[in-house]
């Protein structure tokens, strides 16, 4: 299937120059797709760009990342209101490296076919320059009136903010447009794509090429996605949900794809993965027939959590999830590693207890009545106990007389109460 073919019937294309779709009919291409390094982990909001770069390299063609060493030292201000941090060189160097070994997991930057990724820094040339040499070379392309004409500088210069937009910031399409030249003339790159929001610097990229070197290149962008409720895509309450799992362990990263909304189920499925069009109409049928099943919000979670992390790490996840969910013992329990058990834990009750007085041994009733007030009172703590309702660490809790003790901590640190079905407390020693 021709490349475009192939995102326009997954819904990945937003706005595209003329032409687009028949240069893919008659050449190979590469096209890049450009990341500003502002942290060492790519998070979910950069996965739309980097599944285009994935399915061009699936269609034959090369796909370059481009890393924005410099343009991260300035700030793109399309979308935002105000002007973004600078980074210094050996932070986003840094970045850098961590970003790389995150997108080799989508890209095939070792094939020894034509079809290789490639991974470049902006920095790498635009370091080069004086800014006499960049303004000379490449400022008098470009008119002033067509940078303003642009949308993200029009709404920064017009709107409410006092702080107006800086010139570096107002230079920015102009760095980004000279990327798309260099990356033009040293591979023969022919298309930018990137994010809705980026079609403006994008096509200063493609005006420039045609001014100073009378060449042909072309655009192509992304919706932006957004949630259901029209809030901001891979965006919690604890932040984005980030690819790298020290950031966001595999488990919470499982658990977002497997809450989404049925909508965007349907939606996002055809997005983040590479399941083919005729398995995906099939899951969609499926779903619609048992929405209660939760089939396609189970396979989409499945799909990107292997891509990203492993099948391990997936497997891991849906093992921790029945901890939750399903009939759990003590042993799945104990396997989990402190950060997964936290985040399957996240938003439950917190109670802190000294580590000694458990460690010397410490009545069931004086814990949960005295040293946390998980029950209101000793009475309807015997009760529970009595109607079989309390488990400590998943195991079910009968014996009054049996102390708690230091063989209870779980990481050497945690207990577990529930009470009944779904009440869950967790008790720290520390």
């Amino acid at each position: 299937m021709n490349f475009v073919e192939e995102l326009e019937w997954r819904g990945m294309i937003h706005d595209m120059m003329p032409g687009t779709k028949e240069l893919f009919e008659k050449e190979f291409v590469s096209a890049y797709v450009g990341i500003d390094p502002t942290a060492d982990s790519l998070h979910i909001g950069h996965l739309v760009s980097v599944m285009m770069l994935k399915h061009l390299q699936v269609a034959g063609h090369r796909p370059i990342a481009l890393l924005g060493g410099a343009t991260g030292m300035i700030g793109d201000p399309s979308g935002k209101s105000q002007e973004r941090n600078l980074l210094d060189e050996k932070t986003l160097r840094h970045n850098q490296e961590a970003i790389k070994k995150q997108l080799a997991k989508f890209l095939d930057f070792d094939t020894p076919a034509k079809t290789q990724a490639v991974l470049v820094n902006n920095y790498d040339w635009m370091s080069k320059f004086s800014f006499l040499e960049f303004i000379r070379d490449v400022g008098k392309h470009i008119t002033v009136n067509y940078m303003m004409a642009k949308d993200s500088v029009k709404k920064r210069i017009s709107g409410e903010e006092k702080s107006g937009m800086s010139f570096t910031e107002f230079s920015y399409q102009l760095v980004q447009g000279y990327d798309f030249l260099h990356l033009y003339k040293e591979y023969n790159c022919k298309l930018q794509m990137g994010g809705s929001d980026q079609w403006g610097n994008i096509t200063t990229g493609t005006e420039l090429i045609r001014r100073k070197e009378q060449g042909e290149a072309f655009a192509l962008t992304c919706p932006l996605i957004t949630k259901a409720d029209g809030g901001k895509f891979g965006k919690t309450e604890t932040g984005n949900v980030w690819l790298d799992q020290e950031r966001t362990s595999p488990y919470a990263f499982y658990q977002f794809w497997l809450n989404v909304a049925d909508e965007e189920a349907e939606k996002y499925i055809k997005i983040f993965t590479l399941l083919p069009k005729n398995e995906i109409n099939e899951l969609i049928k499926q779903h619609k027939e048992s929405p209660h099943l939760r089939i396609l919000q189970k396979k989409l979670a499945e799909e990107i959590t292997v891509m990203v992390h492993s099948r391990k790490d997936y497997e891991d996840a849906l093992e921790a999830s029945t901890i939750l969910f399903g009939n759990a013992t003590s042993d799945v329990l104990k396997k989990l590693d402190e950060k997964t058990f936290l985040s399957v834990f996240d938003g439950v009750p917190l109670f802190n207890v000294e580590k000694s007085i458990i460690e010397k041994g410490i009545d069931i009733y004086e814990l949960l009545c005295v040293n946390t007030d998980i029950f209101p009172s000793k009475s309807e703590l015997r009760r529970t106990i009595q109607g079989n309702g309390l488990s400590i660490n998943k195991e079910k809790f009968n014996d009054d007389q049996t102390p708690i003790n230091s063989e209870f901590l779980i990481n050497n640190k945690y207990i577990l109460v529930q009470k009944g079905k779904k009440n869950y407390f967790l008790i720290i020693a520390s």
